[in-house]
């Protein structure tokens, strides 16, 4: 008997520390210094040139092998599929709970003489399509259980649709009908049809909320992977568009598609994360693109998001074309763009849907929102908690009164307070959304101010702050900078210029160090690349980007053909 022996586990990529990247004196990312993997690549290596030795003598070891032998072939016996029909529906009452789910569908019929029993779950079933294919199967030759393959005439004479395979597995059947499909099993035969004839419940592909633009496209990703990879398939026409499928999940058995351009994006990269997802060993992942997220990212109690989030797909075409990669997760709106930088997350598409000029004021403006959100509160505490440093022009500003509640206390006390009010607004039917805002707003800011708790001044600059939050595209990285503003709001009111100071340092440190997928988070500002750097700050015309990203390493670098 041949001996299966264990080989030792190869030490995973993701306990490896990532390679060193390697940038010119321009500032381009010009790849790792040493290629990853390489110890584990050769590991396995030394492995497989190990000789399969044969079993001798009756050792435990063997014992041991020849009962994962023996194990193996029983999970193999099974995943049959029987032939007999009333074994096959005791399975699928164990399996799948046929005759106990009232969804759980196994239609028995007779077809050219030949039983026939059509599995699918009832929410699934396209029925226009099923009544199309039961139509042409009910017009079958009496003579067909005499035909010497009887799975191949229905596959290729009887069965009326383009999407139609064979499978001798019944996991994998019951595998393909959970995600829509339907199965058709023969009396007598092991192996089953599948037809991929499902409908399943979706939305219309309507404009996102979070990325609204004046002018521009008007459809949106929804729920069912299928549409949202066609939305991208009309826009990038290109062959070498390659959107590959997996599995995660061993419940939720969730779909995820990888998409890239393969001429374009780094290979090394689609392996890494292709790695990755298929190392995920969880039981599901219900909640989609975020759990997936935090588990090919790693863990980590950084506020920054390492990933963008898109809903639409002219915007996710873009990122296509410079390189990045896409992650889709099927039952999620959102798709995953990856690598991206900390510069990415302020970027909108209106920018680019108004002239260069026009552009270009719009992304100064976000930028000085941006900015606000982060700095303003703690300048403006500063400068009243230490008057001494206001510059010559703006003594007037601080409190002319002092309230019953401490400056930090009633920025603190605000800050929770918009936080709840935005919580309110989402769980708040929309017709009563304005009028919540207007009681908020004016009644409890005002009465505040009225009876002494809170400074005019608080609201105000709190306002302002509230405003440049709200301006940045990404909700994720709105989100980190206002953690961030409150930290750096307590360490200024306790440690004043030293505070502030610190604080800020410690923000550029923390967006240097971080990581996307080897990827600096902070290019091209660390480590400096002026000409990317330009392009962020400018909204170039269209046809003066000549060249992509070097963050994503693309293998082809233009942009614009000869």
């Amino acid at each position: 008997m041949r001996i299966i022996r264990r080989a030792k586990p190869v030490k995973s990529s993701k306990d490896k520390e990532l390679p060193k990247l390697a940038i010119d004196k321009e500032g381009n990312i010009v790849g790792p210094v040493t290629e990853t993997g390489h110890e584990a690549q050769a590991a396995t290596q030394e492995i497989e040139a190990k000789p399969k030795k044969e079993a001798q003598g009756s050792s435990p070891e063997s014992r041991s092998d020849e009962i994962l032998t023996t194990r193996e072939q029983k999970l193999k016996a099974e995943d049959a599929i029987y032939s007999d029909f009333a074994i096959l529906k005791r399975e699928l009452e164990e399996k799948v709970g046929l005759n106990k789910s009232f969804d759980v569908v196994f239609r028995e019929m007779v077809f050219g003489g030949q039983r026939t029993g059509i599995f699918y779950y009832n929410g699934f079933a396209k029925d226009n399509v099923l009544t199309m294919v039961l139509e042409r199967l009910s017009y079958a030759n009496q003579e067909i259980k005499h035909h010497h393959n009887v799975l191949a005439l229905f596959d290729q004479a009887l069965i009326p649709h383009v999407q139609v395979s064979q499978t001798s597995s019944l996991n994998e059947a019951i595998d393909y009908v959970a995600m829509g499909g339907t199965a058709l099993f023969f009396e007598g035969k092991t192996e089953a049809l599948l037809v991929d004839a499902k409908n399943f419940p979706v939305r219309s592909t309507e404009e996102p909320d979070l990325e609204r633009v004046v002018r521009g496209s008007r459809d949106g990703f929804v729920e069912t992977l299928l549409t949202n990879v066609t939305l991208v398939r009309r826009r990038i026409r290109d062959p070498r568009l390659k959107l590959e499928m997996t599995k995660v999940g061993e419940r939720t058995k969730t779909n995820v598609c990888i998409a890239y351009i393969q001429d374009v994006c780094d290979m090394e990269l689609v392996k890494a994360v292709r790695k990755k997802i298929d190392d995920i060993k969880v039981d599901g992942i219900p909640l989609a693109e975020k759990q997936l997220e935090e588990a090919i990212v790693g863990k980590s109690w950084n506020p920054y998001p390492m990933v963008r989030y898109t809903e639409r797909p002219d915007v996710l075409s873009v990122h296509l074309l410079e390189g990045h990669i896409a992650v889709f997760v099927d039952t999620s709106p959102s798709v995953i763009i990856l690598p991206t930088s900390f510069f990415h997350h302020v970027q909108h598409a209106e920018e680019y849907r108004q002239t260069p000029m026009v552009g270009t004021y719009l992304r100064w403006v976000r930028f000085a929102g941006i900015l606000m959100s982060l700095f303003l509160l703690p300048l403006w505490m500063l400068m009243v908690t230490s008057p001494e440093l206001k510059p010559a022009g703006l003594e007037f500003l601080g409190p002319t009164k002092d309230a019953k509640i401490p400056l930090l206390g009633q920025f603190l006390i605000a800050e929770f307070g918009i936080d709840l009010m935005r919580m309110a607004a989402v769980h708040t039917p929309s017709p009563l959304a304005t009028a919540m805002g207007l009681v908020a707003a004016i009644l409890i800011g005002d009465v505040a101010v009225e009876t002494g708790f809170f400074v005019k001044e608080v609201i105000l600059y709190l306002a302002v702050a509230a405003v440049g939050t709200f301006a940045t595209p990404s909700y994720e990285l709105s989100l980190a900078n206002r953690l961030y503003r409150l930290g750096l709001l307590v360490a200024t009111a306790i440690f004043k210029v030293p505070g502030l100071v610190i604080g800020s340092t410690l923000w550029v440190v923390l967006l240097t160090l971080q990581r996307s997928y080897n990827s600096p988070y902070f290019w091209p500002f660390i480590p400096f690349n002026a000409k990317a750097l330009f392009d962020i700050v400018i909204r170039r015309p269209f046809m003066s980007e000549k060249t992509r990203l070097s963050l994503t390493k693309p293998y082809d670098r233009t942009r614009q053909p000869q």
